[in-house]
């Protein structure tokens, strides 16, 4: 199947974006006829990207324990689903935010995805650090500095919105005006929500937490029997947590 993507990839060498992108939303329906959140979900699967286990949960960063573990940067090494999801980032850029001018990347995991977009829409390119270097200029943003432009944030992931935030601060600092933000994956974490409405910062994604479970599920990657824990896991996940020990 992902062959077949690369072979539709080299076909269409030489046309434009927008005839691209219709061939290619074509090619998906024909195919399989998953949506592209569902295909997104699968490939994240197939290729590790996303890990569940109920029984012995993984501990993020932040110390919250969970039963689920995404890593998009494994998406990189694997050209059919990189080249899949810049597409798939792409179109969304263009469905939503046609006035889009500059694209900016999350440092670290969306640097490499913000440019595939901003190849794909011929657009500026920067990126945006949690916080300035302690070094050299001391940049929080690398790049030219989008004062008074257009900006659409590309997020690879997002969990309770916080990191993803202190980016979009960084460039309202510096004087663009951020139309929004596009994930490859969100948890759905309430958290998250309200993080984003009281930033007033709109998210999309191109998949999501409920979407990959049903997907987990119909490909055999979950059994049906750990779907409920997993749910309650997303509803409070501290909770979760501390039963878990």
């Amino acid at each position: 199947m992902l062959n077949l993507f690369k072979d539709f990839r080299k076909k269409t060498v030489g046309l434009r974006p927008l005839k691209i992108t219709l061939l290619y939303q074509n090619f998906e329906s024909m195919e399989n006829h998953l949506t592209v959140a569902e295909k997104v979900a699968s490939y994240l699967l197939k290729i590790s990207a996303v890990k569940l286990n109920a029984v012995e949960p993984f501990t993020w960063a932040s110390g919250i324990k969970s039963p689920i573990y995404c890593d998009n940067r494994r998406v990189l090494s694997f050209p059919d689903v990189r080249n899949y999801i810049g597409l798939a980032l792409s179109d969304k850029v263009r469905e939503l935010y046609p006035e889009a001018e500059v694209i900016a990347g999350v440092a670290t995991g969306a640097i490499a995805h913000g440019v595939l977009v901003a190849r794909e829409l011929d657009l500026p390119f920067i990126y945006v650090r949690s916080a300035g270097k302690q070094h050299g200029l001391g940049n929080q943003i690398e790049g030219v500095v989008p004062e008074g432009r257009k900006v659409v944030v590309i997020e690879d992931l997002v969990s309770t919105g916080k990191s993803s935030l202190l980016a979009v601060d960084a460039l309202i600092d510096a004087g663009a005006d951020v139309l929004g933000m596009i994930a490859i994956f969100s948890y759905e974490l309430d958290q998250a929500k309200r993080n984003m409405e009281l930033a007033k910062c709109r998210l999309d994604t191109l998949t999501n937490y409920h979407v990959l479970l049903k997907q987990a599920i119909n490909e055999g990657f979950l059994h049906h029997s750990n779907k409920t824990t997993l749910e309650n896991w997303r509803e409070n996940p501290q909770e979760w947590g501390r039963e878990k020990g």
